[in-house]
């Protein structure tokens, strides 16, 4: 079955508010870990609490509005909200002067993408048909990392060439935010989910939870406890001896390795099957975790950060498609991203934390070699699922 007109026009929609939201976010994401521990002073523990409760607030948020998506059938309204929530705050980081401002901003902005984006991925999800799944949420993230280079780019000419201060590019990442907020409301249009006859609305939890979908949802926590915060990435870069000016630059390199593999790993995964994409991609990131553990030169950062977009490629359009490959009721795909994310939220506080703790108190050597351990032991689990 082909992607009908209207699913076309959703997924394109849906990619460039992608575009836009990413690039306005990007301008703010490398700098992030280099303003709190040279400008404001932070440790790396704090830098860890900052991320956890930013990522684990997005996941809890992303569980109740994908359930109320379901129960309203208003997704289109939900994800634009979120969407103007997140780019209204997210700017005034440029106005803090102490890590706790920024870890207040950081949760306000997290507020927002905890509410868009389990339904916006169920939207996505109706958009496309099974076959062509993959496909979709593939060119959803190539566009999302598409505005990754260009947001870092943008900030890069503007502390440069234009000689601006950290603070006032954070501050200018309002001008792209504002344009996606337009497209949001503008540019998509709700898609009716069909009606499966056996199936009311009251009993969507209890059909998006079934033993093969809660077992994946364990892998994928599991996975999250070794997945901390790529912020501890950039400050490894940074300690390892990549220029203030290039730390930018390396991002730019990253999502471009990433948009590169994004499109191809979700049609792999549609002719290959997703669990054996997933797999691949888990070991390839304890590898990539491994290197990082043992890198020594700014060279051998550029390599890592350029596989490291691989992963990314194969993993994240393949496990949003695997999910509604598990939960193929169309009345509770919105609850079943929510708890997909809830899963990833439960460990991602815990995962940047205790990274952070590590890291301060063994150094980064031990807390890279932790996260591998986490991802191979994931990787090896999801071997087990049973996934037709």
């Amino acid at each position: 079955m082909a992607i009908d007109k209207e699913g076309k026009k959703n997924i394109l929609g849906l990619g460039l508010i992608s575009l836009m939201n990413d690039m306005s976010s990007e301008m703010i994401y490398p700098l992030l870990p280099v303003f709190l521990t040279s400008v404001l002073h932070a440790s790396a523990a704090s830098l860890g609490v900052i991320e956890g409760v930013a990522e684990t607030t997005v996941s809890v948020l992303k569980y109740l509005s994908g359930y109320i998506s379901d129960r309203t059938r208003k997704r289109k309204a939900i994800f634009a909200a979120g969407y103007t929530v997140s780019n209204i705050i997210r700017p005034l980081i440029g106005i803090a002067t102490a890590w706790w401002h920024v870890l207040i901003l950081r949760f306000g902005d997290r507020v927002g993408k905890g509410i868009r984006t389990a339904p916006r991925d169920a939207l996505l999800a109706e958009s496309a048909p099974e076959t062509d799944r993959g496909l979709a949420f593939g060119f959803q993230r190539a566009m999302d990392h598409l505005g990754a280079i260009l947001g870092p780019l943008i900030a890069a000419a503007l502390i440069r060439f234009c000689d601006y201060p950290i603070k006032t590019v954070f501050l200018m990442s309002a001008i792209p935010g504002a344009v996606t907020i337009i497209i949001a409301f503008f540019a998509v249009k709700e898609k009716v989910p069909k009606e499966n006859a056996g199936t009311k609305m009251k009993d969507a939890y209890r059909a998006s939870i079934t033993p093969r979908y809660m077992f994946f949802l364990l892998t994928v926590f599991v996975f999250t406890l070794g997945n901390s915060t790529d912020a501890f990435l950039l400050l490894r870069a940074r300690n390892l001896g990549v220029a203030l000016s290039m730390i930018p630059i390396l991002w730019v390199a990253f999502h471009i390795s990433k948009s590169l593999f994004s499109v191809p790993g979700g049609r792999l995964s549609d002719i290959l099957g997703r669990k054996s994409i997933i797999m691949a991609g888990w070991a390839l990131y304890s590898l990539v975790y491994l290197g990082f553990a043992f890198a020594s030169t700014e060279i051998a950062v550029w390599v890592l950060f350029l596989v490291y977009g691989i992963y990314f490629g194969l993993c994240e359009g393949t496990e949003k498609a695997l999910v509604a490959d598990l939960v193929p009721d169309d009345s509770s795909r919105g609850n079943a991203y929510g708890m997909y994310n809830l899963a990833i939220g439960i460990g991602a506080f815990p995962s940047s934390v205790v990274f952070g703790v590590v890291w301060d108190a063994f150094g980064a050597h031990w807390a890279f070699i932790m996260g591998s351990g986490f991802a191979l032991v994931a990787s090896v689990m999801l071997a087990s699922l049973k996934i037709k």
